[in-house]
């Protein structure tokens, strides 16, 4: 089997591939990208068994075949190429590869395709378009408030909730909640899944810059995104979502508006000076003016910051982690905030003060008992 490539452009597509590619002493195979060549288009995939990509591209090949190639060293190989064409030949026994360019000749050990992990098939799917400017959105918006906690396996992945009113993204790890709705795309019919961080991590650096529309079919067991040339398909996580809705208060009588590049800054300078356990930082509201501060008592830190802001409902003194709340601000676009209040030790609801049209987009922390 011999085929003709682009340094250049089957550079491109590995990366593409690569960043599922793991070190595997189990499963040494799952170093390799498989490489199936069939009517002068080249295929490559590559799985960690959870998720896997796929990629195709145009070659010239007067055979067809399959091979498992080791992705690290082909990878490193392609990066120190100019641009060229590449005459790649594989031993239809030993499954040798031989790579050949004007100016050199270089090999290294295959393994039969066959061996290959079988990549799920999109068999009795669903499906819904979205653009990669909304998807991208609503991953940036949910991830960072996944939780890592393995014992609950239901809340280590962003919740797709679809119904013919639009499709709602939710994540949180009990210590902050999103929830990020999109009402300008809707499904055929209600229902959920679940989708491990990893995946969307992954799927989030692959999505092309510019906008295009990805195809998301999805059935009981996985989800399969597709754009262009490009597939990623992943296994759901098999768990019950918590109720998200019982936990989000509705009753918010103290509404503080404030602009989100003041209160991050100030957030993040605070931040240091705070507890690095904790990073516990207290707001003090009193009229129009939000006290910020932090103090570490183990090391005699302390800071103090006054910002205007737009108040209206009782004084209140309530104690936050700073950390949850920077990453939040940080996952929102608009200039304006508001935080939404009901006592001290009940959640505090983060909202933009104006959207786009067809999203809605709500953010939960839940207070830290104060200690200064």
């Amino acid at each position: 089997m011999k085929f003709i490539v682009s340094t250049t452009s089957l550079l491109r597509n590995l990366q593409l591939v690569n960043g599922v590619v793991n070190t595997n002493t189990v499963l040494p195979i799952l170093e390799d990208f498989l490489f199936v060549i069939e009517k002068n288009k080249l295929t490559i995939s590559g799985t960690d068994l959870e998720t896997s990509i796929a990629t195709t591209m145009e070659i010239e090949s007067k055979a067809n075949g399959k091979v498992a190639i080791p992705a690290k060293i082909l990878v490193e190989y392609l990066k120190t190429l100019p641009e060229q064409p590449l005459t790649i030949s594989i031993d239809d026994e030993s499954f040798a590869v031989e790579i050949t360019t004007d100016r050199g000749k270089y090999k290294l050990n295959g393994e039969t395709g066959s061996d290959f992990p079988r990549i799920p098939a999109a068999d009795n799917v669903e499906e819904l378009t979205l653009s990669t400017a909304v998807l991208q959105k609503a991953i940036n918006k949910t991830i960072f408030a996944v939780s890592n906690d393995e014992l609950r396996p239901q809340m280590t992945g962003v919740y797709f909730q679809l119904n013919n009113e639009g499709i709602t993204f939710v994540a949180t790890d009990a210590h902050k909640l999103v929830k990020y709705k999109r009402t300008d795309v809707q499904a055929v019919s209600s229902t959920s899944f679940i989708v491990p961080k990893k995946a969307l991590t992954l799927l989030k650096s692959i999505l092309p810059s510019e906008d295009t529309q990805v195809k998301i079919s999805y059935n009981s067991s996985n989800a399969f995104f597709k754009y262009n040339n490009v597939s990623l398909i992943c296994r759901l996580i098999d768990a019950k979502y918590p109720d998200y809705n019982a936990v989000i208060p509705t009753e918010n009588p103290n509404q503080l508006n404030l602009n989100r590049a003041d209160i991050l800054n100030t957030l993040r300078r605070v931040m240091i000076f705070s507890n690095k356990t904790t990073h516990q930082v207290i707001l003090k509201i009193n009229g129009n003016q939000l006290n910020v501060q932090a103090q570490d008592l183990d090391f005699s830190n302390e800071a103090n910051e006054i910002l205007d802001c737009q108040y209206s409902g009782a004084d209140m003194e309530i104690g936050f982690n700073a950390k949850f709340l920077s990453e939040m601000l940080s996952a929102m676009d608009n200039e304006e905030v508001k935080l939404e209040l009901s006592t001290p030790t009940r959640a505090g609801i983060l909202l933009p003060t104006e959207t786009e049209s067809g999203e809605d987009l709500l953010m939960l922390v839940m207070p830290v008992m104060l200690s200064v």
